[in-house]
């Protein structure tokens, strides 16, 4: 008899991070069905390039669900009158291996404007309704705790609270058939990362990962996610496909 497909919902934002999620998601045996969202962000590039990435990869579907958060703002990401902060890269890069960081002036502070609030609760509580209709009982995200800005949704603990709460909030859950989060960056470095996704194939050059890519997908080279983007290549020993402004 042939095993059953396991489906499983991915979260794909077109950038780093949930391209390697996704490889390994499929390296697992999973069908994937990738869900991006169009929340108003500074460009369309990452939602582009989550298309090709989806493709690249196999995946079995990919949306992109419209949720209008500039409504609210309260981000750098999603209010045109809040400046993306940009910092530099360093040349040359700091050294102290893999797990050093690049650390902005505008962490000092706590939580950088960066961060869209709630954002990986509601891209989860999506990813949620999409797996109970699929009967797929695994979510996929590419949270990532340690070469990250410091959003409290990226941390571990968060991961495990969602969790409880998905199995408590769905008729898939009380019908005896709870939901899995899967977090497989969550304790690796940017250059872990980067190590693991060349080893499944994943052609990081389809990525976009800058706060403020143009309409080509060229990064800026200076914001926070640039920055850790540009030093994980650096420290894995693999050459950066990103196109700089």
């Amino acid at each position: 008899m042939t095993p059953a497909v396991k489906s499983a919902v991915v979260l794909l934002s077109g950038g780093l991070d949930s391209a390697t999620t996704l490889a390994i998601a499929r390296s697992e045996g999973f069908e994937c069905h990738c869900l991006s969202l169009d929340y108003g962000q500074r460009h369309r590039s990452e939602l582009q390039a989550a298309e090709r990435v989806a493709s690249s990869l196999g995946a079995a579907a990919q949306r992109t669900l419209k949720l209008d958060l500039t409504l609210f703002g309260g981000s750098a990401l999603t209010d045109a009158s809040i400046a993306v902060p940009v910092t530099p890269l360093p040349n040359p890069l700091p050294q102290g291996g893999e797990g050093a960081s690049v650390k902005s002036d505008h962490l000092i502070a706590g939580i950088p404007v960066t961060y869209v609030p709630a954002r990986n609760t509601i891209m989860l509580s999506l990813a949620l309704a999409w797996a109970e209709v699929l009967g797929a009982r695994d979510i996929f995200i590419g949270a990532n705790a340690v070469d990250y800005s410091g959003y409290p949704d990226c941390r571990p603990e968060y991961i495990r609270a969602f969790q409880g709460m998905a199995n408590l909030a769905t008729r898939a859950a009380i019908e005896g058939e709870p939901t899995t989060i899967h977090a497989p960056l969550i304790a690796l470095t940017k250059a872990g990362i980067i190590r693991q996704g060349v080893a499944l194939g994943v052609d990081y050059a389809l990525t976009v990962s800058c706060y403020q890519a143009d309409e080509q997908g060229r990064a800026c080279g200076r914001c926070e996610s640039c920055r850790l983007r540009k030093l994980g290549f650096e420290q894995a020993g693999v050459p950066d496909p990103t196109p700089y402004l």
